[in-house]
């Protein structure tokens, strides 16, 4: 079984960076999806792609999937540059406009 080991964005509606801070294990499907007849769903065998765990810390995460005999891959958070900005800086007469 396969799985994949991320730290999840921030949401794009709130400048917060709550919940982005854990490291996500989430399994990957092992099966190809399929049209259910009954209520025309995509359906899948199996729920270990529903199982989301979460960790403190990228090691802890790693530490579960070897002990599990997982393979696994790694998705790194990109950093975000961060612009200093303050709301006075608005009405700066120096202020330089970017076109």
């Amino acid at each position: 079984m396969s799985a994949k080991i991320y730290q999840p964005a921030k949401s794009a509606m709130s400048s917060g960076a709550a919940k982005s801070r854990q490291w996500i294990l989430e399994f990957a499907a092992d099966g190809a999806r399929r049209k259910d007849s009954y209520t025309g769903w995509n359906s899948i065998d199996g729920t270990a792609n529903q199982v989301k765990l979460k960790f403190d810390t990228l090691e802890e995460a790693q530490a579960y999937a070897a002990a599990q005999g997982l393979a696994v891959r790694i998705d790194k958070p990109q950093k975000r540059k961060r612009q200093a900005k303050s709301y006075s800086d608005n009405f700066r007469h120096d202020r330089v406009e970017k076109i």
